[in-house]
């Protein structure tokens, strides 16, 4: 994965005080307790924005790999209309779920309402597809009406409390709201690496595919996090250029001023929702093993994001056996289902 800078607080190089890696490990510690993941007890709220499409083709495009997300959110992710806002240029193409078209106020009111509502520890997805623009110094959206550029945008991250954001911008020139948009708590991705990068780009079909293609789950924990999703998608994106015998003109960038390791741990649906859909199955011996299923997970994430400070061999040693029993632990599942069919 590429992280193009690390952003925040300085979690390594000179000493601070006189202190050196001890107080780089201290802030290290302190941005981990901040960005720990309350164990089955967080909402997940998705705003998804599909721009001006030009013509009949993109709009159409853009509405179905919107949608796909979606539906992925609802159908896998536990998420409910509640938590999750569409808003299009064509609110006619599928008004039961699109809330409003995707103007500049009504993006806007959008990003107050989940200042509102989103908490602390919840996680806040947003994800951009359409058309993008650069000037040589700032990116935009393309909507209808007056854009919404980048700092427009990482003004309205600053209104949010949750400390989980996933900001995805699949639009050309996206790669110039990287730098704008990136901080501590924040997963950037961008289409492109560059405001520079102006052509067309494929990922925005490949990252609404990934959350339905079990292929994307490389760790097989039966979940895609965000991380999966871009690797996927960035991977399927090359393979298109490749395929067709061109030169590649986009270039997928992920930044979460963690090298990835954080973006692991993000996923695109509702621990609350899991946990309450756990709390409701019957039979007392399954309903165990999927409560300790979910405990397993949310420990793998920890240790994911404590890698840094973690002795390799035993980083290796702690992750294999975590690994193992949620294995275990999947596979009795499995054959209690199979048994109840």
């Amino acid at each position: 994965m590429t992280s193009p800078t690390a952003r925040g607080p300085a979690l390594s190089g000179p000493a601070v005080g006189g202190r050196g890696p001890e107080r780089a490990a201290l802030l290290l510690l302190l941005l981990l307790f901040a960005l720990a993941r309350p164990a089955l007890a967080q909402d997940t709220h998705l705003l998804v924005i599909t721009g001006v499409g030009g013509d009949d083709e993109h709009t159409q495009n853009f509405h179905k790999w919107a949608a796909a997300i979606v539906a992925a959110a609802k159908e896998r992710g536990g998420l409910t209309d509640a938590t999750i806002t569409y808003l299009g240029d064509k609110p006619e193409l599928d008004a039961a779920h699109i809330k409003a078209r995707s103007t500049r106020a009504n993006v806007e009111q959008a990003f107050a309402d989940l200042a509102e509502r989103a908490q602390p520890a919840d996680e806040v997805v947003v994800i951009l597809i359409g058309h993008g623009s650069f000037d040589g110094r700032t990116g935009a959206f393309n909507l209808s009406g007056p854009d919404l550029n980048a700092d427009d945008y990482a003004r309205l991250l600053g209104t949010l409390t949750a400390q989980r954001i996933v900001f995805v911008n699949t639009s050309s020139s996206s790669g110039a709201f990287l730098q704008p948009l990136a901080g501590p708590g924040r997963t950037i991705i961008t289409s492109t690496k560059t405001g520079g990068e102006k052509n067309e780009p494929v990922f925005a079909q490949y990252f609404a595919e990934a959350f339905t293609d079990t292929s994307a789950d490389t760790d097989r924990n039966g979940r895609i996090s965000v991380a999966e999703a871009f690797e996927y998608a960035k991977s399927k994106a090359g393979a298109t250029y490749t395929k067709a015998g061109t030169i590649l003109t986009e270039h997928a960038t992920l930044d979460d001023s963690r090298e990835g390791k954080f973006a692991a741990t993000l996923y695109l649906d509702s621990d609350r929702a899991r946990a309450e859909k756990t709390a409701k199955v019957a039979d007392p011996e399954l309903r165990a093993l999927l409560e300790a299923q979910q405990g397993l997970q949310t420990e793998i994430d920890g240790l994911k994001l404590k890698k840094e400070l973690v002795p390799p061999a035993e980083y290796d040693q702690q992750m294999e056996q975590l690994l193992t029993d949620l294995a275990i632990k999947a596979r009795a599942i499995r054959d209690i289902e199979a048994k109840a069919r």
